[in-house]
């Protein structure tokens, strides 16, 4: 039964990415612009032109584009940068993309490690004391941060550490060969943007759905017979709420590989979000549509993998009625 549950997650997974590239393809080819216009300039002949854009391979039906781009991407490769076929220098996109995966990750690397345990701690602190002075602090600030701006906060931070205390970088322009304090010392500020952008929403969270199950009537028993709140929620309330805290943890993860393009622009970070921002400046569109799947691919996979989580620890989603 859980074979068949877990086959069926799967097979939405596999289906979303293909109704997923389909819309990349769609959207990036509606984008205004050509590539070999901005190539050549303003001033190049029609010939010109024209040459160029068989050699990209403009010249193609959309469709044969599509299945050709589908099948190469299916079977990992991703292709070449059009602006370096262009300009006779052909990189392939692969190259391009390892170095900003490689940062991106370790951000999003830095900030998971930080910010998940601080934020189950302070949402089951929250759901130790509910109604109390802490209680309401605690939800209190993560609403706030939570209608907060990501850009908001980032500017803020710079303005109190970089501009007034000057004890970090305003920008995270990584060379590639900090290592111990100097990488710390540069992934800092955007890092704690992040952190507190993601734990807001991972504490309340994992207070609600704490407080939801202890409302159900075996942790009314356990609470009449006398357990400490405390073991009840860490020993069996937690249990049953991982479900609900894994997919948002899991959403906030795949929100970060992604859709931390304003942080990655405000401090210059070399990530995979500035590198698509980059790439549609310039209509790379096979790099684009590169970057899209990508951040495409990290939610399905996380997603599938909190279903997973969800499946394994419930045992009524296990053995379904």
């Amino acid at each position: 039964m859980i074979w068949r549950a877990l086959l069926g997650r799967f097979s939405i997974s596999v289906v979303t990415l293909f109704v997923v590239s389909v819309l990349i393809f769609i959207g990036t080819n509606l984008l205004p612009g050509d590539v070999a216009q901005i190539l050549l300039g303003q001033m190049a002949t029609p010939d010109s032109l024209a040459a160029l854009q068989a050699k990209l391979g403009m010249d193609q039906p959309g469709y044969v584009r599509y299945f050709m781009w589908l099948r190469d991407v299916a079977t990992g490769d991703l292709g070449f940068s059009k602006a370096g076929l262009g300009a006779g220098n052909a990189t392939p996109i692969v190259q391009i993309i390892e170095p900003r995966i490689y940062n991106t990750l370790q951000l999003t690397s830095m900030v998971a490690v930080v910010a998940i345990p601080v934020a189950l701690f302070l949402g089951l602190l929250a759901a130790m004391h509910p109604g109390t002075r802490l209680d309401r602090t605690i939800t209190f600030s993560t609403l706030n941060l939570i209608s907060v701006p990501d850009f908001l906060v980032a500017t803020f931070l710079v303005l109190v550490f970089a501009v007034y205390l000057g004890w970090l970088p305003s920008i995270a322009y990584l060379r590639g060969d900090e290592t111990g304090w100097g990488l710390i010392r540069a992934l800092t500020m955007p890092t704690l943007t992040l952190m507190i952008i993601v734990s807001a929403q991972i504490i309340r969270m994992t207070r609600a759905t704490v407080l939801n199950v202890m409302s159900s009537p075996y942790v009314e028993m356990a609470i009449l017979k006398g357990v400490p709140r405390r073991r009840i929620i860490l020993r069996h309330a937690l249990l049953n709420a991982i479900g609900p805290i894994v997919n948002v943890i899991a959403l906030n993860l795949a929100w970060l590989v992604g859709g931390v393009v304003i942080v990655e622009q405000i401090f210059a970070y070399p990530g995979l979000a500035k590198l698509m921002i980059d790439a549609v400046l310039v209509r790379d569109l096979p790099l684009v549509q590169a970057c899209a799947m990508i951040f495409c691919a990290s939610y399905v996979v996380l997603i599938f993998v909190a279903d997973m989580a969800s499946i394994l620890s419930n045992p009524r989603l296990r053995h379904p009625k």
